[in-house]
């Protein structure tokens, strides 16, 4: 059955440790958002981070076809564009997770043993880069799938933090499918490190700052 890499990447249940993370939703609900909110946010996710780490991702993954693989400049351009360091560590936490599995299935390959050299530690869209390397998915999937993460991420922590009918998220989901497609081809336009697009949300720094804070919590952020 051809496309299976594909699926995988954008499963939830892909044993990499998403389910701690709740993309700013957790955050933004401590601050106040409701949960009629929610689609709002999701639009604003696909317009700045979500092209962000897509993009980044991508440039990982070009990276990893390199005959000499150097994830450095893209993740020095993605921690410039992460400028909350509860964030940073969020991505890094994350991108263990990915590591690890990369690790288990192509041990040897160039694109994975190259994470190792990545200080202080790779952040989840470069290993995810390196992950689709290992799975020989195009960059079309790879920008596909990262940005559906983001929205699946998103609405799966909903249902904990602001419970609902389930399928309200699914109406989410698919409303958003017009910005999800132009957040995909806009990260996959991205030729270079330098051109990595800034997108930084300040409402939601600030939310993660506040949150790192706060003793009880659900997920790192």
């Amino acid at each position: 059955m051809p496309g299976l890499a594909p699926l995988l990447l954008g499963d939830g249940r892909l044993p990499v440790g998403a389910y701690t993370y709740s993309a700013g939703l957790e955050p933004a609900v401590a601050a106040g958002l409701t949960r009629d909110r929610i689609p709002a946010l999701l639009r604003a996710r696909l317009r700045t981070a979500a092209v962000t780490e897509a993009a980044a991702a991508v440039l990982a993954l070009r990276a990893a076809g390199q005959d000499l693989v150097d994830y450095g400049p893209v993740q020095r351009a993605l921690a410039a564009r992460t400028p909350a360091a509860p964030l940073r560590e969020a991505s890094a936490a994350l991108g263990r997770g990915v590591h690890r599995l990369a690790r288990r299935l192509a041990p040897d390959r160039p694109a994975v043993t190259a994470l190792s050299a990545v200080r202080p530690r790779p952040l989840r869209p470069v290993t995810l880069g390196a992950l689709g390397a290992v799975l020989n998915v195009s960059e079309e999937d790879l920008a596909h799938a990262v940005v559906y993460d983001e929205l699946q991420t998103i609405t799966s922590a909903a249902l904990k933090l602001l419970p609902g009918d389930p399928l309200d998220t699914v109406a989410w989901v698919l409303a958003a499918e017009p910005d999800a497609t132009a957040a995909a081809h806009e990260a996959l336009a991205v030729r270079t490190p330098a051109e990595l697009p800034a997108r930084t949300a300040p409402l939601t720094e600030e939310w993660a700052l506040q949150h790192a804070r706060r003793e009880r919590r659900l997920f790192l952020a």
